[in-house]
């Protein structure tokens, strides 16, 4: 069992929790994810790491209660525990792994939208606690889906706040604010790092490669059970079969098929959208082909 020492609503049915986990905590990194039962019966959620605590063993979720799941989950309270909460999984931030002197070298821009602030917060933190100084943009339809802003500002250089409405910080989305640093503001970056909805990192990937920007962005969107197994986050990355949960979440934005993404991640919703991709895909709707049918 692993239990919540903290909780905190953030903003618009967004909750933040402290978890009890020692072993994840010790071997997680930035851009990994873990999976969260609630009981024996409980669906299997995954949710990209916050933050993590080494000494105090303790890892650090944060999720919006949109499904049923998840709307049970914001009803557990500090003190109650998780049946499973198995992790790291996924493949750590690949900033992590460049060398010291050619990371120090670039200009990168973190671009977060909504929910997805939360796991480029562990990477903006591991980034400063290196070293290395970086911009973040934090973008969202309206100031209650903002989260995560004084936190950020510890670590990151810049931190750009953007709504849609303007009721917060600079009027317009998460591009409109990296055209005003590049072209009004005199911004160069090497690199850009997104994570939000898919629509976002589809639009921002097209806007940065316009701009000549390598970019990152994290399919953590479309993953279901976390293993591959079940289908749900496979994609298409310069014309290779990928799956989000096993080879990522991390991929370069300028090759991931967004429109295939999120037209299979519709379909994914119904029974039936399920048969047909498998139909359509045969060995590689599941990592591996293992035929285990994604039950």
């Amino acid at each position: 069992m692993f239990k919540i020492v903290k909780k905190q609503y953030l903003a618009n049915n967004i909750y933040l929790m402290d978890v009890l986990a020692p072993r994840v905590a010790k071997s997680c990194f930035p851009g990994q994810f873990v999976i969260v039962k609630m009981d024996e019966k409980g669906e299997r959620i995954p949710l990209t790491i916050c933050d993590y605590d080494r000494q105090a063993g303790t890892v650090t979720i944060v999720f919006q209660s949109v499904g049923a799941s998840t709307k049970i989950m914001a009803e557990y309270e500090e003190g109650e525990s998780f049946r499973d909460f198995v992790g790291p999984l996924g493949c750590r931030s690949e900033l992590i792994d460049e060398e010291p002197e050619e990371l120090k070298a670039k200009k990168i821009l973190f671009v977060a939208g909504g929910v997805g602030t939360a796991p480029v917060y562990p990477q903006v933190k591991w980034m400063k606690e290196n070293g290395y100084d970086v911009d973040v943009i934090i973008g969202a339809r309206n100031k209650d889906l903002i989260i995560l802003v004084e936190e950020m500002k510890q670590w990151a250089e810049n931190v750009y706040v953007c709504t849609d409405d303007g009721s917060l910080g600079f009027k317009g989305n998460v591009n409109d604010q990296i055209k005003d640093l590049v072209n009004n503001q005199g911004k160069s970056y090497d690199l850009v790092v997104a994570i939000g909805p898919l629509i976002m990192m589809k639009f921002v990937s097209i806007l940065t490669k316009e701009l000549g920007i390598k970019t990152i962005v994290s399919m953590n969107p479309v993953m279901v059970d976390g293993t591959g197994m079940c289908g749900a986050c496979r994609l298409t990355v310069g014309g290779k079969v990928k799956f989000a949960c096993v080879d990522g979440p991390e991929f370069d934005g300028h090759l991931v098929d967004f429109d295939e993404s999120m037209k299979r991640q519709q379909m994914y919703k119904t029974e039936e959208g399920r048969e047909v991709l498998k139909l359509q895909e045969g060995d590689t709707h599941h990592h591996g082909g293992c035929g285990c049918g994604g039950n």
